[in-house]
């Protein structure tokens, strides 16, 4: 499923216009970035949560030459299935 099928079953579901869904779609979308941005986290009971890991700075090969390479530290966005949501999934 792309944006646009997403979109179209909000729409469907909610019973309103495909142009509100998608901008209801858009504004939860950059409200989850913006708190994950802001060190938040988001959690959405029964469907799962939201955070930022950090990645440690570590030493790395480039596969061309086998030279060493430094790869710089960085925050992950990470996922983690809620209960309700795996259960429905493995019905």
């Amino acid at each position: 499923m792309n944006k646009s099928e997403l979109v179209e079953a909000i729409a469907a579901a909610a019973d309103i216009p495909k142009a509100a869904a998608s901008r209801a779609l858009d504004a939860t979308m950059d409200s989850i970035m913006n708190a994950l941005k802001e060190g938040d986290q988001v959690a959405l009971v029964g469907f799962g949560t939201f955070v930022v890991k950090e990645r440690a700075a570590r030493t790395g090969r480039n596969p061309q030459t086998g030279e060493p390479i430094e790869i710089q530290a960085a925050k992950i966005p990470s996922f983690k299935v809620g209960k309700a949501f795996k259960e429905a999934i493995n019905e």
